[in-house]
């Protein structure tokens, strides 16, 4: 969506506020132990309390508030009963349903000691999608983000998956652009000031997936691990207007 007035952005910035603070909650009950499945709970716990709905159950079939992907789960995971271990590497992507406009947006956590690689797939992660939200730019297109993405885990020895692809949002969880995580700078759509979109990417040492019997995770071939990290902002001439927080 392309923002219209300065009452749409004041309920996305408040959206952003209870977003945020819903994914930091969850993120500070990761521990050896808990499951995924309690952290679930949780999320629907805080979006009554909220009053707000999880935006991730209006997709078709998803029955869920969250999507929590441990290890070699790369992205969209459904939440299970299977306890956090010491060393595991959690990415929880969730979002909400507020005053009719949606959120979206991932953090990913280590559980007590990591290893160095998990270490450095978080970092790298991190700053793809920071280096991706820097080219979220009016006058740009969504290629430069892309591009940013994609050259950023290629500096450190990873490269971004290539199955699922940053898009817009506002009164529905999915909307144009769509903006992959790989391309080439001034390509693509335009970006227009006042657009809403996520940034986001996910950082794996390689491009080798395939899907669960469950029909939701995507997890590495080789049983890599990988980290996701994603912003959802308003894209502006002066920069990335930024609606959820880093944590």
């Amino acid at each position: 969506m392309i923002i219209k007035n300065a009452k749409q952005e004041r309920i996305l910035r408040e959206a952003g506020g209870v977003s945020s603070d819903i994914l930091r909650t969850l993120g500070e009950n990761i521990d050896i132990g808990i499951t995924p499945l309690d952290l679930e709970k949780l999320a629907q716990d805080m979006c009554r309390e909220y009053k707000v709905k999880p935006s991730f159950m209006t997709v078709p079939g998803y029955d869920y508030a969250t999507c929590i992907s441990v290890n070699d789960c790369i992205l969209h995971g459904i939440p299970n009963e299977t306890p956090f271990k010491e060393g595991d590497l959690v990415k929880i992507d969730t979002g909400i349903v507020y005053k009719g406009f949606c959120t979206d947006h991932c953090w990913t956590w280590g559980v007590g000691k990591i290893s160095d690689e998990d270490k450095n797939l978080m970092k790298v992660g991190r700053e793809a999608t920071e280096n991706g939200c820097e080219q979220a730019i009016a006058g740009n297109k969504v290629g430069d983000i892309s591009h940013a993405l994609r050259s950023t885990a290629i500096k450190y020895g990873y490269t971004t998956l290539e199955e699922c692809a940053a898009h817009g949002i506002g009164k529905t969880l999915h909307e144009e652009p769509e903006i992959l995580s790989f391309g080439e700078p001034n390509t693509g759509e335009l970006l227009k000031d006042g657009m809403v979109i996520c940034v986001e990417c996910q950082v794996v040492t390689n491009l080798g997936t395939y899907v669960s019997t469950n029909g939701w995770d995507i997890l590495s071939s080789d049983g890599s691990n990988g980290s996701m990290y994603e912003y959802m902002g308003i894209v502006r001439k002066d920069g990335f207007v930024k609606l959820t927080d880093s944590f």
